[in-house]
C-alpha cells in the first residue's frame, strides 16, 4: 500500500498570485489576502492532472506534492 499524495504550499515562496486556486479549485481556496489554503485531503488519481498543472504553472514554484506514507504498524 503506497502513500497518499497531497498538495502543499511553501508559504515563504508564495506571493499570493492566486493562480493555483483558479487552476485547482477542488483543493485550493484563497484566504482574505489571496494566499492559498490547501485542502489536506489526498488528491485522487482523477484530480492528479489538475494538481500537476497548478504545480507547473505556479509563478513562484511554491506548490509541490507531499507524499505521506501511512504510519508503520507496531510489530
Amino acid at each position: 500500500m503506497g502513500g497518499e499524495r497531497t498538495l502543499r504550499v511553501n508559504p515563504i515562496a508564495c506571493d499570493g498570485h492566486g493562480l493555483c486556486a483558479e487552476l485547482f479549485p477542488e483543493r485550493v481556496s484563497l484566504d482574505d489576502w489571496g494566499y492559498p489554503i490547501i485542502d489536506p485531503a489526498p488528491v485522487s488519481q482523477a484530480l492528479e492532472r489538475l494538481g500537476r498543472r497548478a504545480i507547473r504553472q505556479c509563478p513562484k514554484r511554491a506548490l509541490d506534492w507531499s507524499d505521506r506514507s501511512p504510519p508503520a504498524r507496531p510489530k
